[in-house]
C-alpha cells in the first residue's frame, strides 16, 4: 500500500503523506516513493513547483525507527539518503506545508525547502541527541545559517521543542495560518510562484543555494 499520494494540479505537483494512523512516520518504502516522485518532478518540464504535505493535522513525526534500523547501511543507495539528496539537489521550487507534528526528518526537510507555510498547531523537534544520534541532513550547518549556533544548540542537542511562530521567527518558516487555511495558502503561494518566469526562478534558486554553500 502506497502512503504517498501523488496529484497534479496545473503545473504543482503535490506529494501527500498518507499514513496518519502513525503521524506520517517514514519507512523505507515512502522514502523510496519520494525519491522516484522527486526524479519524476525534475525531469517533466511541465511540473513547475514541488509541495509536500500531510493534513491538516500531521505532516511528519520523523522516521519509522523499527523500519529505519532494520535498513542497514546508510550508504548512497540507502532510501533515505537518497531522499535527503533529492530535496536538497532539487533545482526547482519546492513547497512545504506544515501541520501538527513535524519531528526529526519532519523539519530537518523544511530546510531544503524554499517556501514553508505552518499552520498553528504545528510542534517542530529535532531530538537527534536523546536518540543518540547526530544531527541529519546537513542541519547542523543551516540551523546555525539560519538561527546562530546558540539557537542551533539547543534544538539539536537539547532537542527543545517550538512551535510554528518561533519556527517563523527562525526563519524556517515563511508564514503562519489555521489548519483550515493551510493546504489553499501553499497551494496559493505556489501558484503564485509557478506563474513566473521558469528560467529566472531556476536562476534565482540556483543563486540563493550557492550563497548559502560560501
Amino acid at each position: 500500500m502506497s502512503y504517498v499520494q501523488l496529484g497534479i494540479d496545473q503545473s504543482l505537483f503535490t506529494l501527500t503523506l498518507t499514513r496518519i494512523a502513525q503521524k506520517n512516520a517514514l519507512s523505507l518504502e515512502m522514502y523510496t516513493e519520494l525519491v522516484d516522485a522527486f526524479e519524476r518532478f525534475e525531469n517533466d518540464d511541465s511540473l513547475k513547483v514541488l509541495i509536500i504535505q500531510g493534513d491538516a493535522q500531521c505532516f511528519c513525526a520523523g522516521n519509522d525507527l523499527k523500519d529505519f534500523m532494520a535498513g542497514g547501511v546508510l550508504d548512497e543507495s540507502h532510501p533515505t539518503v537518497r531522499f535527503i539528496r533529492a530535496i536538497a539537489n532539487c533545482s526547482k521550487p519546492v513547497f512545504a506545508a506544515v501541520a501538527g507534528p513535524a519531528i526529526g526528518i519532519g523539519t530537518t526537510m523544511l530546510l531544503h525547502c524554499d517556501f514553508v507555510v505552518a499552520a498553528d498547531n504545528s510542534r517542530f523537534q529535532l531530538p537527534f541527541a536523546k536518540l543518540g544520534l547526530c544531527p541529519e541532513a546537513g542541519s547542523s550547518l543551516l540551523l546555525t545559517h539560519l538561527a546562530g549556533g546558540r539557537i542551533a544548540f539547543e534544538l539539536l542537542v537539547m532537542g527543545q521543542g517550538f512551535d510554528a511562530h518561533q519556527a517563523e521567527r527562525l526563519g524556517l518558516v515563511n508564514r503562519v495560518c489555521t489548519p483550515d487555511d493551510l493546504l489553499s495558502l501553499a497551494r496559493d503561494k505556489a501558484l503564485e510562484v509557478s506563474r513566473l518566469p521558469s528560467d529566472a526562478v531556476l536562476a534565482s534558486k540556483a543563486l540563493i543555494r550557492q550563497s548559502m554553500q560560501t
